[in-house]
């Protein structure tokens, strides 16, 4: 993956791509591309994966799920960092529900 970001990044500067974003606008490398491209993009590499459901939405709730784990399960910085209005809405957004934490407290060895 390092090499990949690394091929991406003189692909940048080889197209004279200097920019803050990591998806530069090729016509205005100061702004980013536009949500519709990044989907476009996703889906295209989602095809080339043979994955259907790669898209801008998995993007934001991959990135959701890995800030909860690396904050040490920190809700309240997701439900904030989401714009929801309740725990049990991120929660849910998660994949967190009742049932699933209950299986995950199953498996928790309280020695």
């Amino acid at each position: 993956m390092q090499t990949d970001l690394l091929a991406y990044q003189a692909w940048l500067q080889e197209n004279h791509l200097v920019s803050d974003w990591l998806f530069p606008s090729i016509q205005h490398p100061e702004r980013h591309i536009t949500e519709k491209q990044f989907y476009k993009i996703m889906s295209k590499v989602g095809d080339l994966l043979s994955i259907n459901y790669l898209g801008t939405h998995t993007m934001r709730k991959t990135g959701a799920y890995r800030v909860y784990t690396q904050s040490n399960y920190n809700i309240g910085l997701v439900m904030h960092l989401l714009n929801h209005s309740s725990e049990t809405m991120t929660l849910a957004y998660l994949g967190l529900d009742q049932a699933s934490t209950e299986t995950m407290l199953d498996q928790i060895d309280f020695g």
